[in-house]
């Protein structure tokens, strides 16, 4: 066998992640938030990118205007004023625009305010209210404040009496019994069965056992169903309709906008969430104007490559969106036809194969991305379901959730439908889908038990 070191030249393919496909991959799995942030970040670091900033088409001056209908221009103006009026939009009012929503705390701070005017007790009341969480509860113990305070605890208990007086009702109550009571004396419902009830069986009422709690009390099963309708009325967190600081409010911008006109549906990329991003004139003229070989033209140079590598890779990602979102619809047409249950199963290789693109870009181009249709706001991974067999052909898991809700909807209410129940409903339409599973979708959607669903 013949062994040496030699030369020879060959061809092969490889793939290389530079820093510049990183970065387009990065880009398309961004949301718009991500995204916007990521844009900043950049723009702060090169001086060449700037947002491109489109012109209002309705800032035309009167000389520009050709046929003026005079008469109708003159109806905009008061006859009094000489003030300029539009008729054809509201009126804006400065009282309607708020900078920051009121607080719990500062809501109760108000009302305290107007209530206590001795100047002790408006300590006693305000140090309450800095102890209630954002649920309107007293997280303080009545002993931690007198002890902080060193006052009387009777002075104390009367303070917190009035607040709990305060809106929303049942604020600075100490746990969830104190406060449905406090509901309750508000809205002078607090008879001796319904707090017998709050007392001691709370958790059957949870758990909608009403025959132990008609034993128990001694008391009609109908009368018991209406004592628990009246205890399922109250608002058991009554601090949440205010703003809070360990709120995480996220909102959705539609990545891309579907509109039906005329029968066909059409696709727009929502400029918003994937800005158009251009170069900065005046480095364009400093990189014509000095020379080459100097250290300022070596520096916009480089940022220049930069900035039009990170402006292919958004046009990029803005197209493959939009050819991810048409074949969307096209697969799923009948779902925006004819709504819900006529969504089909659809599969990220599917739409991968449709546009000639590898399946993990679909999937990075879905993630977290969401589009505006004439049936609402959905997140792209919606349209994505697994399918459930059926005699005439497979069917959406989310179809099948929605049948599954309006059976629930319109069953009885005194005697509702069992998961096994439904089950042979469904499989009377030809749709073979055990009952563990219709327990996991009614688990999905938040729908309790036939036990807890049925009414007496």
């Amino acid at each position: 066998m013949r062994m040496g070191f030699e030369l020879a030249l060959k061809q092969t393919q490889k793939l290389v992640m530079t820093p510049e496909l990183r970065q387009a991959i990065k880009l398309l799995q961004f949301n718009s938030y991500e995204l916007n942030e990521y844009l900043e970040t950049q723009m702060e670091s090169n001086p060449l990118i700037e947002r491109e900033i489109k012109k209002d088409k309705e800032e035309v001056s009167l000389n520009e205007k050709d046929d003026i209908d005079w008469k109708e221009y003159s109806n905009q103006y008061d006859d009094i004023s000489y003030k300029k009026i539009n008729k054809d939009k509201d009126e804006y009012n400065y009282e309607n625009f708020i900078t920051k929503e009121e607080s719990l705390k500062e809501h109760l701070i108000f009302q305290l305010d107007l209530t206590l005017f001795n100047d002790k007790d408006k300590l006693i009341g305000t140090i309450i209210i800095e102890s209630i969480d954002s649920n309107g509860y007293l997280k303080s113990s009545i002993e931690d404040i007198v002890s902080y305070l060193n006052v009387d605890e009777g002075r104390v208990m009367n303070v917190l009496e009035v607040i709990q007086t305060f809106d929303p009702i049942g604020v600075g109550a100490r746990d969830l019994k104190e406060c449905l009571k406090i509901q309750l004396k508000n809205e002078k419902k607090d008879n001796e069965d319904i707090l017998a009830i709050i007392d001691n069986h709370l958790e059957d009422v949870a758990s909608n056992r009403l025959n132990n709690i008609s034993k128990e009390l001694d008391i009609s099963i109908k009368r018991v169903q209406d004592i628990c309708d009246i205890i399922k009325s109250l608002e058991p967190k009554p601090g949440r309709g205010f703003p809070s600081d360990d709120d995480d409010i996220k909102y959705v911008k539609p990545d891309v906008i579907l509109e039906e006109i005329d029968g066909e549906y059409i696709i727009r990329v929502n400029d918003t969430t994937a800005p158009r991003l251009i170069i900065n004139d005046f480095y364009k003229d400093m990189l014509n104007k000095h020379n080459e070989h100097n250290n300022a033209s070596k520096f916009i140079n480089n940022k220049l490559n930069s900035a039009m590598w990170l402006i292919k890779s958004i046009e990029q990602r803005r197209m493959t969106i939009f050819k991810v979102v048409t074949s969307i619809v096209l697969y799923q047409k009948s779902f925006f036809d004819k709504g819900q249950k006529y969504l089909i199963p659809l599969t990220l290789k599917e739409i991968a194969d449709d546009i000639d693109m590898h399946e993990s870009t679909v999937s990075r181009a879905t993630n977290g991305k969401y589009v505006q249709t004439p049936r609402g706001l959905f997140e792209l991974k919606y349209f994505f379901s697994s399918s459930i067999k059926g005699d005439s052909g497979d069917i959406a898991s989310t179809g099948v959730k929605s049948m599954l809700k309006d059976l629930i909807e319109n069953e009885n209410i005194k005697k509702p439908l069992s998961d096994q129940k439904i089950s042979n409903i469904f499989k009377e339409k030809d749709i073979n889908i055990s009952r563990r599973t219709i327990a996991k979708y009614r688990d999905e959607l938040n729908i309790p038990s036939s036990s807890k669903r049925r009414r007496y």
